[in-house]
């Protein structure tokens, strides 16, 4: 992956050396910026660059996208919500949901939705779309019988609503068609319990299948 531009190189200080806000924003960071609102490729790659900063360089990150949100014409969920979804610290996870302001928690009033199909053999092949922010989704795919679990699971954090899978859409050699989300999250629970091992422990690639137990929930409600 490349390198991102720096923030905020062009700050001087004023006359008793502190640091003053830029009267400009340099031109590779506001267009990187500005892509985040729409490219979902920049949009994973700087959530990946910034969860690879150490504390300080978090915090100066943060500083400098403060500064310099309200002189874009980007939404502000667009430009906070990356770093929120790799952020653990609840200081800092606190400061950008600050930030995100009224559009916190706007992603999460949306019902993902599924897709599902049944090969011959009776393995089911699922798609959940799981909407994040502005027009970018999560898409949880796997391949699995409930009565043996799953051939395996595949997760791709981020990616723009219109590249999604669909209704008619083919994975994996079978055609998915629209599904009740409940329908679906019932038989990967199944699946679920026939892959426990006899601890009852289950493999990390499974741990994106588990949220959708929380997301069936509210599409109940």
């Amino acid at each position: 992956m490349g390198s991102h531009p720096q923030p905020v190189s062009d700050t001087q200080p004023d006359d008793e050396g502190r640091s003053t806000v830029p009267d400009r924003i340099l031109p590779a960071w506001q267009v990187w910026l500005e892509a985040l609102a729409t490219d979902a490729e920049a949009a994973l790659g700087a959530a990946l660059a910034y969860e690879s900063m150490n504390e300080e360089g978090r915090d100066a990150f943060l500083t400098a996208l403060e500064q310099d949100a309200g002189r874009l014409g980007v939404p502000r969920i667009a430009l906070f919500a990356p770093f929120l979804s790799v952020e653990k610290d609840e200081e800092r996870r606190m400061r950008i949901q600050i930030a995100l302001g009224d559009d916190f928690g706007t992603a999460q009033r949306r019902r993902p939705r599924a897709l599902m199909g049944i090969d011959r053999g009776g393995e089911r092949v699922a798609a959940v779309i799981a909407p994040m922010y502005l027009d970018f989704v999560r898409v949880i795919t796997c391949r699995f019988s409930p009565s043996r679990g799953f051939s395996w699971v595949r997760t791709n954090p981020l990616v723009h609503a219109k590249d999604a899978p669909d209704h008619g859409a083919s994975l994996d050699g079978v055609g998915l068609d629209a599904a009740p989300l409940e329908v679906v999250v019932d038989e990967i629970a199944a699946a679920v319990v026939a892959q426990r091992d006899p601890s009852g422990c289950l493999p990390p690639s499974l741990d994106p299948l588990l949220q959708l137990f929380d997301a069936r929930l509210r599409d109940s409600e």
